[in-house]
């Protein structure tokens, strides 16, 4: 992730985002006393059918990995845990990090991504599951196999007008995937534009551009096809920096906000219940109709800390159980559970295991 671009919409966005935040509805987690394997307590997050044990630093690291801003997690159909990161060691490192569904290391690989790791999902495209990396540094989009074997890397689109100046930046941050076969590329710390491409990786059309107005958008940064409730499916994107999710027709038509957002990062869905990583200390869960079920990990005063000068972002020894910093991915596994990825300089996984 772009540090300063971080920073920067965070200090423009925390005076009237906070606000709100605090007025809007939220549950405190509740800490019920789970036992982790140690026999340590773990703070369990949520409310009624809703409750996770929060299960922090998840994941064995191995010697070879210096975990730098963990920016993105999915999950496979074997219920393998991908999670991409950027390190700042001078030597390239393995941008992408695979763990099983116990936490052990299982591969890594992607040292071309060094510096540049960001958005990540998997797809299942026939018998075969791919995934698809947004690289920011290097302003690539690249499909990969599971094992990181690359089926095509692409750079900017040369045909939209907005690039025709070679100087306008390209950074990808997230994919979504279309219904069609084909998929989304949100240019978030570029030119705040969403790019449509075929199943063959051709360009079709564009929308978005810099605004505040409907159909405009302040760093697109995450994005999803939402399939649920009635009607044909959109497309709803994180557009960060106007603190809200934006809805979207799957050819780039507005049709709608969610506003109960704060500076919201990335999307997942699992059945009628979508989260959101959200950069302001909080993983949000949201009902078929886009209703707040509840914030986890949320606490106003907590929020506040975390966003005055970005300073506990990298004071680990005063972060606190049951609370989250600055979560930047989240996603579902097949049985419920939530691995939450932040954007802290070493790196921090956590696993929301599903209680009820």
């Amino acid at each position: 992730m772009d540090q300063h671009s971080e920073q920067t919409e965070s200090r423009r966005s925390f005076l009237k985002t906070t606000t709100a935040a605090v007025a809007g509805s939220f549950f405190a987690p509740a800490i019920l006393g789970a036992e982790d394997k140690a026999g340590a307590k773990n703070p369990v997050l949520g409310e009624g059918a809703f409750q996770y044990e929060a299960i922090h630093d998840w994941g064995e690291v191995p010697k070879h990995i210096q975990w730098g801003e963990t920016h993105g997690v999915c999950v496979d159909a074997e219920g393998l845990i991908y999670v991409k990161h950027r390190s700042h060691t001078k030597t390239p490192m393995d941008a992408i990090v695979v763990f099983s569904p116990e936490g052990k290391f299982v591969r890594s690989f992607g040292k071309e991504y060094h510096g540049g790791g960001h958005g990540i999902d998997v797809r299942k495209e026939g018998s075969e599951e791919f995934l698809y990396l947004s690289d920011t540094k290097h302003g690539i989009v690249a499909k990969t196999n599971l094992k990181g074997d690359v089926v095509w890397k692409m750079g900017r689109p040369t045909t939209p007008v907005h690039y025709k100046n070679t100087k306008h930046r390209y950074s990808p941050t997230n994919i979504a995937f279309a219904p069609d076969g084909g998929f989304y590329v949100g240019d978030g710390y570029g030119s705040h534009f969403i790019h449509k491409y075929t199943k063959d990786g051709k360009f079709e059309f564009s929308w978005g551009g810099t605004g505040t107005e409907p159909g405009k958008m302040k760093t697109p940064h995450g994005m999803w096809l939402d399939t649920r409730g009635e009607g044909e499916p959109k497309i709803a994107v994180c557009d960060r920096a106007n603190n809200r999710l934006q809805y979207f027709t799957l050819d780039g038509k507005h049709t709608g906000f969610v506003n109960t957002v704060s500076f919201p990062a990335d999307i997942d869905i699992l059945g009628d219940i979508m989260v959101v990583s959200d950069l302001h200390a909080r993983v949000t869960l949201y009902d078929k109709n886009n209703e707040v079920i509840t914030h986890l990990g949320y606490d106003p005063d907590w929020t506040k800390k975390v966003l005055d000068g970005f300073k506990v972002r990298k004071q680990p020894e005063s972060w606190e159980a049951g609370r989250f910093i600055h979560p930047h991915d989240a996603c579902f596994d097949g049985e419920g559970n939530l691995f939450v990825t932040e954007w802290v300089p070493v790196g921090r996984v956590s696993k929301l295991k599903k209680l009820s």
